[in-house]
Order: structure tokens, then sequence, then C-alpha cells
């Protein structure tokens, strides 16, 4: 993935944050490679599992999401940054979507969720024992969510 300087530190920021985060919550680690480095930013985005994050505005936005989740949703880059998050469920599923997001605010992270969402095809696939959790920054201030899906299948 080549990119300006300017874009690789920001992506080395977030896939930063991701990482922290995630094993600030989990006790786990996301990746192998040290997230501040080209190599760690490129294992997150090339990685066999869909990560995917949104911004803590009151409609979140995607602020990331790695290969594998831009082919779950089949959508470009450019296409799925600064989409409102909402749209990755259907209107029907917009109340659970609430819940969980609510769940995850409230216990920090989630392990458990399975539910359906969709893909700029119309697609509909259900995500099964995904990941959700706060993204927070060194001082512990809320930056918003992410969700690591590993197990999907078309509906």
């Amino acid at each position: 993935m080549k990119t300006t300087p300017q874009a690789q530190e920001t992506l080395e920021l977030h896939t930063r944050l991701l990482c922290d985060s995630y094993r600030h919550w989990t006790g786990m680690r996301l990746i192998e490679n040290d997230p501040d480095t080209p190599e760690g930013v490129e294992e997150l985005m090339n990685a066999p599992f869909a990560v995917a994050s949104h911004d803590s505005m009151e409609d979140p936005v995607f602020n990331y999401a790695n290969n594998a989740a831009l082919q779950l949703f089949g959508m470009e880059r450019d296409e799925i940054i600064g989409l409102p998050s909402r749209f990755s469920a259907e209107p029907t599923g917009q109340d659970e979507r609430s819940g969980l997001l609510e769940r995850v605010t409230q216990q920090g992270f989630v392990d458990d969720y399975s539910g359906v969402r969709i893909a700029k095809s119309g697609l509909r696939f259900l995500i099964r024992n995904a990941v959700v959790w706060n993204v927070i920054d060194e001082q512990g201030n809320h930056k918003g969510q992410a969700a690591l899906i590993r197990d999907w299948a078309p509906v």
C-alpha cells in the first residue's frame, strides 16, 4: 500500500490506537508486529480477518477498514471512510446495533457479538462471535469503537 508520509503516519497512529485498545480490553495482541511501524500497518491492513472502526461522533463514521473488511462490505477505501457506520446494518437491525454499541460502551468490549450486516451490493451476511471494543488513546479518552470479525457467512 503506497501512501504519503503524512498518510503513513496517520495509519501508524490509528493502527497503534486499535492495537493498544484491543490489548487493553482483551489482554491479547491484535497483530505480531509493532503497530507503530510500516510492517505493523501492513500486517493489520492485510490480516486474514476483518477490522473496521468508527469515530466517536454522535452519528459515527467509519475511519478505518482493513482489506478483509473492504472485501466483506464490498467497498473501496474511499467509499467506506467517512460513511456513517449505521449503514453497515439494515434499517430493521438498527435497534440491535445500537444495543451492541451501548453494551460495548459500558463494558469496554464484547467478544460474543453475532448479527446480520449488509454489503454495498445488498448481500446480507451473518457475523459470529465478533469482538467489538472501545478505542481509547493513551490518556483513556474515548476515540470510537472497532470490530474484529473472523467468522462470517452469507445469509
